[in-house]
């Protein structure tokens, strides 16, 4: 029988066998014990079943694992999340933790179209962290700042930009437009430079809409798509990934999200939600909190976002984006932490360089080589002034490593 695996944390449970027993039961058939044997039989196959209970400690949590038969649900997420967490989710406090699909089940998911080779594809660049800068302050802007900001990212070397995540569709620089003009800025850049910098559009609107939309954004030649995948849903972000007339890498950005992992007594857990759901069903790159920033996220939680995208599996890997208050004197510990397969993603740390994004993206860049030759960025703000400037003005986090 094919079976789905949940494993839970549950907290303050004096009995934990009993429950897990109520779950799988509660989850599936209802009752058991009481039924004629004929109806037993029949229902068999339905029924959920305790895999393992693990007691951590007295007055501790614990850790159980439910087995479900995928002949109770269809091949989509919302059934799955809705049998193995529907109504639990509301049941006293029980975390989500994980989900281990059959092999089965697993192949009715796509994964990423692209992944991390496929990005680099895109871009030309292999063997270092990708670099990856977004828009600010273009709310209330016109089409004209964009594309000058979009300019200078590029001639600063970053790889990719993207659209600040609330940069909707508006009169001043609309969605198809965006795409358009971006794409002029950035072939000019390349002509100029010879460096390839991708650009993510927001795909935002009615869900029902969406779909022609992306279609829409790939006829004018888009790069990627940005999605608040948390905002809309999984099973829409599968959609955009397995329409073939969209054909884009999806970046996944993790709005909305801190609602149902936050809490370490109730929701999903991160690597769940933002690492192995986001795979499966098809983003290209997951967008999280880092461990260092200015939204930080615990380390452990964050690495293991990482490690569900970019473990050995069925699917290709997912780029890890940690996010949020990075700067180029925070280089070293992504690199130490994240390795050379993610990208390096920051906002106010390449606008509020001295000289500008051009100059934060230059510093970025430089704090990547410096650290790749196995120097310090003491030794590399000697040699480069972009750096130099952005280690004086926010700090060097390698002095502390």
């Amino acid at each position: 029988m094919t079976e789905i695996i949940a494993t839970y944390l549950l907290h303050e449970e004096k009995n934990p066998k009993k429950k897990a027993e109520e779950i799988a039961l509660g989850l599936t058939v209802g009752s058991w014990t009481n039924l004629p044997e004929l109806e037993k039989d029949q229902l068999r196959k339905h029924k959920g079943r305790v895999v393992s209970v693990e007691d951590w400690h007295s007055e501790k949590p614990s850790v159980i694992r439910i087995a479900y038969p995928t002949v109770n649900f269809s091949n989509d997420l919302p059934a799955i999340l809705t049998t193995v967490f529907g109504k639990l989710s509301l049941d006293g406090k029980i975390k989500l933790l994980d989900l281990v699909f059959g092999q089965e089940i697993k192949m009715q998911f796509p994964g990423p179209r692209f992944g991390i080779e496929g990005i680099r594809e895109k871009v030309g660049v292999q063997g270092r962290p990708l670099l990856m800068s977004i828009f600010k302050g273009v709310l209330g802007k016109d089409l004209a700042f964009l594309a000058e900001q979009l300019k200078q990212q590029a001639l600063g070397g970053v790889d990719l930009v993207k659209d600040d995540e609330i940069l909707f569709e508006n009169e001043l620089t609309p969605f198809e437009k965006r795409i358009t003009e971006g794409k002029k800025v950035l072939q000019a850049v390349y002509e100029e430079t010879g460096h390839r910098t991708l650009y993510a559009v927001n795909l935002t609107g009615r869900t029902s809409q969406l779909k022609d939309k992306a279609r829409r954004a790939a006829e004018l030649g888009a790069d990627l798509l940005l999605f608040n995948v948390f905002s809309y849903g999984l099973d829409v972000l599968q959609e955009l990934r397995e329409d073939d007339g969209i054909g884009l890498p999806l970046m996944a950005h993790p709005a909305v999200s801190g609602a149902l992992t936050s809490s370490s007594q109730y929701g999903l857990s991160h690597s769940l939600l933002l690492g192995k759901l986001l795979r499966y069903a098809g983003a290209d790159l997951s967008l999280f909190p880092s461990p260092y920033g200015t939204v930080a996220l615990d380390k452990p939680l964050a690495l293991s976002i990482a490690d569900e995208l970019t473990k050995e599996d069925t699917f290709k890997t997912a780029f890890p984006v940690p996010s949020a208050g990075i700067h180029p004197g925070l280089v070293p510990l992504l690199i130490r932490d994240f390795g050379v397969n993610s990208i390096i993603n920051a906002g106010g740390g390449v606008h509020g360089h001295p000289d500008g994004a051009k100059g934060g993206g230059t510093a970025f860049r430089q704090a990547i080589d410096t650290k790749l030759k196995g120097d310090s960025l003491v030794e590399g703000a000697k040699v480069y002034p972009e750096l130099k400037k952005a280690l004086e003005l926010w700090g060097n986090a390698e002095v502390t490593v």
